[in-house]
Order: C-alpha cells, then sequence, then structure tokens
C-alpha cells in the first residue's frame, strides 16, 4: 500500500486517471481545508493528504497504482449547516467522477452526517460503495452507429435487469445483466418486434432511498443516481472492479450490430442523497453548496424541484461541468445514441423560473459532441411552472403527455375528435413553430411510471398496497376505461374486449405522426397487478414475462406488425407538419372525414360526442422526403377510428380520395390480418370500439 506523500499531478481532469505507471486524482472542492484520499486493500485504508490545490480543484499524483484500485475521499471543512456547508470527514466520499464504483450501500446510522443539529463521527466507510480506479481500453471494432433518423425511430423503454431477469433463452448467470440484454435471444425479441431504439431506465449507478431499506424494499427503477459515470454495478454480471464498464460497452456493440440505438434515461436533477436528513454519501461531504441548490431564506434545507429531496445546482460552473463531462463521456467512450432527461424542467432553471436561456440548455446547444445525439426531454418537474411542454429549443423532442391523454380519452369514449386530431398528425399545435418537426413528439400511451398497458384495461383504481405507502403513492386514475369491470374476469365478452382496447392503442401509436414509444412488457401483456408505481417492485411484478399464453402472442404479432407498416409507409413517418393543402396529386396532404364519408364540418370539430374520426392521409404527394432529399411516394392510407362502445358503418370517402379500398388491419381480429377489398362510396362495418386500416387506392 503507498502511503508517502504524492506527486503534485494536475488539477484535470478531473477524476481518477491511470497513465500506465500510476494514477492521477484529481477533485474540486471549494469550500474544503483538507482532503484526504483514501486508499483500500485487504480491508485496510490509507489515508493520504492531497496538498496540492489548483483553484478549486485538489490533486496529487500516485505512482504504482493501477486499475483496480478501491479508493474515496475524506473531505475535511466547516461543519455549519445553516450556512450551508456540511463537511464531515467522518464520512467516506463517493468520487463524482469515478468511472465505476463496488461495495453495496448498507443502512447504517453511521452513513448520516449527523444526529438531529449534531454532527455524527462514526466512519462510514464498511457501510457505502466505493470507488474504483478504471482504464478500459475496449476493441469496439467497426461499431457502425445506426444513426437512424428520429422520423423513422420506433423507441423501446426497457429495464436491464426486468428485461431478462427471467427469460429462458439466456443462461441463468447473465439474466438481469448488460450481458444478458446482449445475447442473441434477448436482442431477437426486440429485432423481431422491429423497434430502432432502446431506452435504458437508470444505468448511472444508484443506491436505494432510506424509506424504502427500513421497509425491506429497493429501488428497482434506479432513479437514484449516486454515480454519474459509472455503470450501475449491480447489473454487472462480470465483476465490479472496472468489468462493468466493459460489459456495458460489449452489450450496446452487440445493440449496434441488431441496428438498435441505445437511449439513455439519465437524473441530473437529483442525487441519491435526498434532503437534510438524507445520508452524506458525495456531493454533500465534498462541497455542499455548490453542488445542491439551497433554500435562501434557511440554507440548512434544499431547493427541491425533483420531489426527490434535493435539486443540483445547474447554476454551478462545476456542476454544468460535471454533467457535460458525464454526457460526453457516455457518447464518446460508451458509444451511447442519446439520452432522455429526467424532470428536465429542473436542469433549465435560472433563479427560480424555467429558462429557455438557460446555462444548461445553452451549453448543450453548442456543445459538438452531446448535441450531435437524440435528446428527449421529460418537460416537467413538480415546482411552480416546471409544466413545459412544448417548450423545449428545436434541438429537443420531448415527452408528450397530452398525447397520452388524449388517446386514452378517446378510446374511453370522451374528449371528441379535436384534441386527437391534434395528437394523430404530430401534435402541431404544441411544436409547429419555433423549426420544430412531429418528431419534436415523443409519443406514449403508457411508460415505466403508471399503468401497464394491460392494467390500463384492467383495473379501475390503483393497487399499489406493496409499496407500504397506504396505497396513496402513483397516479390517482388511469384515465382509461376498464370496460365497467374492476380486476380480473372471467367473463368472455370483458376480455376480449380488454384485448381489443390493448389492440386500438397500440394502432393509435404506432401509426401516428411524431415518434412512438413502446413500454416493455405491453407486447405480450404484462401485468403488475394493478400497482400503477412499481418503483421498488423488483420482483417478477416488475419484470418481463417470456411464458406466453395465445393472447400474449396474438398482441406480441400485432406490434410487430405494426411497426413493419410504419417501416414500409413514408407517410406514417412525415419529417415536416401536414399542411392540409392539395398537393401533385390533387387531394390534400391530411384530410378528416366523419362516419358518413363527408370532410368534417367546424360543429363536427367542436363536438365532444364524435365518436368516429377517418384520418386519410396522401401518400402520392411529393411533400415527403428520403434523407438525401429526393421525392418519396407511398400508398395513401385511410385510418379509421371509432371510440363508441356500439358497432357502426362508415362510408368510405369517395373519387378523388380512392377508387377503392383494401382493408390492411382490423383491431376487431385477434391476430392481425389483411382484409376484404370494398369500393370508394362503399360501406365499412365497423366493430364498437375499434380501429381499421386501409389502403387507398386511386385507381
Amino acid at each position: 500500500m503507498i502511503v508517502e506523500r504524492p506527486w503534485p499531478g494536475r488539477a484535470a481532469p478531473l477524476g481518477a486517471s491511470w497513465d500506465g505507471e500510476g494514477t492521477s486524482f484529481a477533485l474540486f472542492s471549494a469550500s474544503a481545508e483538507a482532503v484526504d484520499l483514501c486508499l483500500f486493500e485487504d480491508g485496510r485504508e490509507s489515508r493520504i493528504p492531497l496538498e496540492d490545490r489548483t483553484g478549486h480543484v485538489w490533486h496529487g499524483y500516485l505512482p504504482g497504482v493501477r486499475p483496480g484500485q478501491e479508493y474515496g475521499y475524506r473531505v475535511d471543512g466547516p461543519y455549519d449547516p445553516h450556512a450551508g456547508q456540511r463537511h464531515n470527514p467522518s464520512k467516506l466520499l463517493v468520487d463524482p467522477y469515478a468511472r465505476a464504483l463496488t461495495g453495496g450501500y448498507h443502512l447504517d446510522d453511521a452513513v448520516f452526517g449527523a444526529r438531529g443539529d449534531v454532527q455524527d463521527h462514526r466512519d462510514s466507510a464498511p457501510h457505502v460503495p466505493r470507488s474504483v480506479v478504471v482504464h478500459d481500453q475496449f476493441d469496439w471494432g467497426h461499431d457502425p452507429r445506426p444513426d437512424t433518423a428520429w422520423a423513422d425511430s420506433v423507441v423501446y423503454e426497457m429495464h436491464v435487469k426486468g428485461f431478462t431477469a427471467q427469460h429462458p433463452g439466456v443462461p441463468e448467470e447473465l439474466r438481469g445483466t448488460y450481458a444478458g440484454l446482449a445475447h442473441p435471444a434477448a436482442v431477437e425479441h426486440l429485432v423481431g418486434l422491429g423497434v430502432t431504439a432502446v431506452e435504458l431506465l437508470p444505468v448511472h449507478h444508484f443506491v436505494s432511498e432510506p424509506h424504502l431499506l427500513r421497509r425491506g424494499l429497493t429501488n428497482y427503477w434506479g432513479y437514484n443516481s449516486l454515480g454519474y459515470f459509472a455503470p450501475h454495478a449491480g447489473y454487472s454480471s462480470s465483476g465490479t472492479h472496472g468489468q462493468q464498464v466493459r460489459e456495458f460497452k460489449a452489450m450496446v456493440r452487440a445493440l449496434h450490430e441488431a441496428g438498435i440505438e441505445v437511449l439513455l434515461d439519465v437524473v441530473y436533477n437529483h442525487t441519491a442523497e435526498g434532503d437534510e436528513n438524507g445520508p452524506t454519501l458525495s456531493m454533500r461531504g465534498i462541497d455542499n453548496e455548490s453542488y445542491y441548490r439551497l433554500l435562501p431564506e434557511d440554507r440548512s434545507r434544499y431547493r427541491d424541484y425533483t420531489g426527490c429531496g434535493n435539486t443540483l445546482d445547474v447554476r454551478s460552473s462545476h456542476v454544468l461541468q460535471l454533467i457535460m463531462d458525464s454526457l460526453r463521456y457516455w457518447v464518446s467512450e460508451m458509444h451511447v445514441d442519446g439520452f432522455r432527461f429526467d424532470l428536465a424542467s429542473a436542469l433549465a432553471r435560472s433563479m427560480h423560473d424555467v429558462d429557455k436561456l438557460s446555462s444548461f440548455l445553452q451549453v448543450v446547444q453548442q456543445d459538438p459532441v452531446v448535441s450531435s445525439v437524440k435528446l428527449v426531454a421529460e418537460p416537467w418537474d413538480v415546482g411552480e411552472r416546471g409544466y413545459q411542454v412544448g417548450e423545449f429549443p428545436p434541438l429537443w423532442s420531448e415527452w408528450n403527455d397530452r398525447y397520452r391523454d388524449a388517446v386514452r380519452d378517446a378510446w374511453r369514449g370522451q374528449g371528441g375528435v379535436r384534441e386527437l386530431a391534434y395528437r394523430l398528425s404530430g401534435s402541431s399545435d404544441i411544436y409547429g413553430t419555433d423549426g420544430r418537426s412531429p418528431s419534436a413528439s415523443v409519443n406514449f400511451v403508457t411508460a415505466h411510471d403508471g399503468f401497464s398497458l394491460r392494467d390500463l384495461t384492467t383495473y379501475e383504481v390503483k393497487h399499489n398496497e406493496a409499496n407500504g405507502e397506504g396505497n396513496r403513492d402513483g397516479e390517482s386514475h388511469n384515465r382509461s376505461w376498464n370496460c365497467g369491470v374492476e380486476g380480473e374476469t372471467d367473463d368472455a365478452d370483458v376480455q376480449a374486449l380488454r384485448r381489443r382496447q390493448a389492440r386500438n392503442m397500440l394502432t393509435t401509436l404506432l401509426l401516428s405522426s411524431g415518434v412512438p414509444m413502446l413500454t416493455m412488457g405491453d407486447e405480450v401483456r404484462r401485468t403488475q397487478g394493478g400497482n400503477n408505481n412499481a418503483y421498488c417492485q423488483d420482483s417478477p411484478l416488475s419484470w418481463q414475462p417470456w411464458e406466453l399464453d395465445e393472447d400474449a402472442l396474438a398482441l406480441r404479432a400485432w406490434t410487430a406488425a405494426l411497426v413493419a407498416l410504419r417501416r414500409a409507409h413514408p407517410v406514417l413517418r412525415q419529417r415536416t407538419f401536414f399542411l392540409g393543402r392539395p398537393g401533385e396529386s390533387g387531394v390534400k396532404d391530411i384530410a378528416w372525414f366523419g362516419a358518413d364519408g363527408q370532410e368534417l364540418t367546424e360543429a363536427q370539430w367542436f363536438d365532444h360526442h364524435q365518436r368516429t374520426l377517418l384520418m386519410y392521409l396522401d401518400g402520392d404527394g411529393i411533400r415527403m422526403r428520403s434523407e438525401r432529399g429526393e421525392p418519396v411516394r407511398d400508398a395513401s392510407l385511410l385510418l379509421v377510428l371509432h371510440t363508441g362502445p356500439e358497432d357502426t358503418e362508415v362510408v368510405l370517402p369517395p373519387p378523388p380520395w380512392a377508387a377503392s379500398y383494401d382493408v390492411l388491419l382490423d383491431t376487431a381480429d385477434d391476430w392481425p390480418a389483411r382484409g376484404a377489398s370494398l369500393p370508394s362510396r362503399g360501406t365499412l362495418r365497423v366493430t364498437g370500439r375499434s380501429a381499421v386500416l386501409l389502403r387507398a387506392d386511386r385507381e
């Protein structure tokens, strides 16, 4: 063990950097009075003072320290919570720039910096993770990034562990890991669906909140980050002393080889240290007032725009540097293809309000690495005026919860057709200004947070009792229609209608303009038993099922067929908004009809009892362009959505819209299948609460 005084080293880069002979360590802290680097070997800890300082960066170089070395920091300085200062050298701290973490997090009183107002001097080292020196020279080979255009993307939101935790085709020792997701049996499912990107729930190293550990639960989703550079060690099958970095890269390479992009759900808005009563694990003990937003009237408390106890202070130049360094690392070194930013509004707040000219948005815009990948905002937080759907700059796409609500409302027989038509056609009312396109709208009907698709049509109320919060947590209602029968039932008609409702929502989602996002398991009727907030349920309740009955197989076939239709028809993947005006073909690029086969009147647009909507898409115009700019011609399509409960007859629009129609899909069918050919002005019998897609032939 090396214990002599380190060489001075350099202030950059931050973190631990191995050069082949030794390791340089650098840590930012503006308020520290002393910093000890702590090295661990064979259960022993050696503390080495970092006595060299450049600006606010404490640094040193230790010859002979190699990759795999466990380390941490102890930072001494003022302890004055009411002034925002919480230094405590008794607490071992994680390096915010650590490339890997090892060891568990155990809920012991020693992990807290104080008992009430009294500083706690018990040593936390036995109970907290340690940072690891990493140097990984990974052979990426060619690694062709799929680089799928946003307009052509179909995103699959998934959980690394949950997807393969019980996959029979994945070796047991690889299930629930990065290697498990990279296994051909797992990749085969994604390729079969036709998705172009996976959006992974958080893979930054995270720990569970104290209130969950006290109840014997854990944080399954992972929205409780501790290390912004470190792949979560719990998802590694090969080791936690840097092996998780290599395993993650191998997973990305395997998905890229299958043509699938990798997007990360990232949580830069808060950390695992929670509120003022939370543990001291990293930034709180390094430089509390530099890293976190504090209440000006009481700096012992945190400004909480996240609902998780604290908010990172992105106004601080060093916090902004940390986030941008992390993002560049995941793109440049880990080869990921984009990010979905959890509670992104919290990152865009200046003094208090969300600000489109905030430092974060400006820095992302000009960064040559980060601005080149896919960026998705969850455009809200829990603070005042935090709801910012449609307000992010043109570089960004956004989760569109108005799409979710409109589609759910429509299929439960509420809301009329005007709102639904806007969502089907790309939400131009939200994104049609400031140079944005339909791809700004990430459309979804379910997500990890809320009911699964099956539960959405099964439960009237949530059933979150297993979470131990008195069923008070989670969304208050499902905003969908559950056939009037709460929970599972043996009634064959009710079951058939529920399956059809799932097909209806998937059909609407995958045939809408914008970027569709599927949720893991919805394609195979995954149920959470009515739990709409399963963030702490690391069990088969949350995992992907692989023993599929006929109903699940049929829905998987439906999902794949819809994705294939979307891929086959450019008219469903518009790169610009529809204009509602005639093109070269002489008909409008998009037109809306009622059940009588006539274009909707103004009165019908605003009639909240209108339950039948026909969307005509002209595929014969030349407004669509390929990526190389050439005109693209396609078949014209007619989508019939009938959200009323009774069967009805629809008159098909006459020439010049079409001379005849071919039924491509009808959600009244359990399995996807082509149907009959029909003349224009003919009638189409439509089952109550169903959707039909037709090809319109003009000749």
